[in-house]
């Protein structure tokens, strides 16, 4: 399976990598704390090492020993694999869930850091999602050009414009989930052009496209606004980078045409799955924008930086986020965060591994209903904006899937498909 190839091979490539890294900031640690930096790396090199070698060699899955505060709901989830009637009893590498072990790695990789000060802050993989953004300069100029040139006359456009605009900034917002440095193993995946350009072509490789109903839904929240309810959207993010940016277009698009009121954006506290957004690297990001040498990327990035001064977006963090359960138990797992969700009009998640969580990661039929699918997550509306990396997928037309596999084996994990999936809540 596609699982099996991602354990095998895809992570311990990635594993190599973070070592790497730390060698190559070996001397940057010595100037900066000296030789108690340069243990610390070595520790640290350690601890990856003997993953790596966990992990090739199918071990069991063994219990966090960090004092962090997630580490006990880790460790009880280790339990509850262990107890399922279904299992083999003791968890390993290669005879456990995916999701599971995917993540436990990005937890593990990140407790070898944090368990050895005062190298403990470093985030290994800060440079390739500084490099993917660097990389994607052309589609960001291009992105920030568009979006800039838009605000100009966006007070006189008619709803159906309106309407155009929103689903060509959705659309760039899911095409550019593509840009994801977990599935490529840390390769480069930079968006090198800018995406507007082929919106058109796209379209047929969108397997479901809810755009109607998400801008139904938009309207008539608007329409049925008061003065003491503000509309607000979600956007749980996926990765840094160009990701991000067209992320935060859509996120501005949504202020300056009233369809929104508030954006909260939800990312990662730790470092996740290679690419994954931190606050660090929203708010590199927005300083990036700032201070470019380029009118219009400065411009989305000082609007931005004062959409945050003035609270109508909000960035924050949950450690839900970066554990290893599917969002159906998330009622249970982290209340708190379920009741923050519950006061949206509309939650977009993106990108694949939100996918795999609002699913269970299992093994639909094709035709299964994605509200179905999604078990007790019912917070609020929620529309997924995901492009396939990941052999789940749901709530598709009866045969659809089957048509597709026919013409296009790995149409499931190529990233070359595309969902754009509503489900109304309750």
């Amino acid at each position: 399976s596609f699982a099996y190839f991602t354990i095998k091979d895809r992570l311990p490539q990635i594993l190599t990598r973070v070592i790497d890294t730390l060698h190559r900031h070996k001397n940057e640690f010595f100037e900066e704390h000296g030789e108690k930096g340069v243990e610390a790396e070595k520790r640290a090199i350690s601890f990856l090492s003997k993953l790596r070698n966990e992990l090739q060699t199918d071990k069991p899955v063994t219990p966090l020993e960090d004092e962090l505060p997630d580490a006990a709901l880790w460790n009880q989830y280790l339990d509850y694999q262990r107890n399922l009637p279904n299992g083999s009893g003791e968890p390993s590498w290669f005879q456990s869930p995916w999701l599971y072990v995917e993540c436990y790695m990005y937890r593990r990789i990140h407790a070898a850091l944090a368990q050895n000060p005062p190298i403990d802050n470093f985030d290994v993989f800060k440079e390739g999602k500084a490099q993917n953004f660097f990389e994607s300069q052309e589609a960001v100029i291009a992105l920030c050009t568009y979006f800039q040139e838009l605000l100009k006359n966006i007070k006189d456009l008619d709803e159906k414009q309106l309407q155009e605009e929103l689903f060509k900034l959705l659309q760039v917002s899911l095409w550019g989930n593509k840009c994801d440095l977990s599935f490529s193993a840390g390769q480069d995946s930079s968006q090198k052009s800018s995406p507007l350009q082929s919106l058109e072509n796209m379209v047929p490789y969108i397997l479901v496209n809810d755009l109607e109903k998400v801008w139904s839904l938009l309207v008539n929240a608007k329409k049925n606004r008061t003065e003491r309810s503000n509309v607000r959207v979600d956007i749980v993010l996926d990765n840094a980078g160009f990701e991000l940016v067209s992320d935060l277009v859509l996120a501005d698009f949504l202020l300056s045409s009233k369809l929104a009121d508030e954006v909260y954006f939800h990312g990662k506290s730790i470092p996740w799955y290679v690419s994954d957004t931190t606050k660090h690297d929203f708010n590199w990001t927005i300083k990036q924008l700032g201070s470019a040498n380029h009118m219009w990327m400065s411009r989305c990035g000082i609007n931005w930086e004062g959409n945050l001064k003035k609270g109508v977006w909000v960035f924050c963090d949950h450690m839900f986020w970066t554990l290893p359960h599917d969002f159906s138990s998330m009622s249970e797992v982290a209340p708190d965060l379920y009741a923050e969700l519950q006061k949206s009009n509309l939650l977009l998640f993106k990108g694949d591994l939100n996918y795999r969580k609002l699913t269970g990661d299992r093994k639909w039929e094709y035709s299964v209903p994605f509200h179905q699918a999604l078990s007790k997550f019912h917070p609020a509306p929620l529309c997924s904006l995901r492009t396939l990396k990941s052999d789940t997928q749901v709530g598709l037309k009866p045969g659809q899937g089957e048509q597709v596999q026919a013409s296009e084996p790995e149409w499931m994990v190529s990233g070359k498909y595309g969902v754009i999936q509503f489900d109304a809540g309750l």
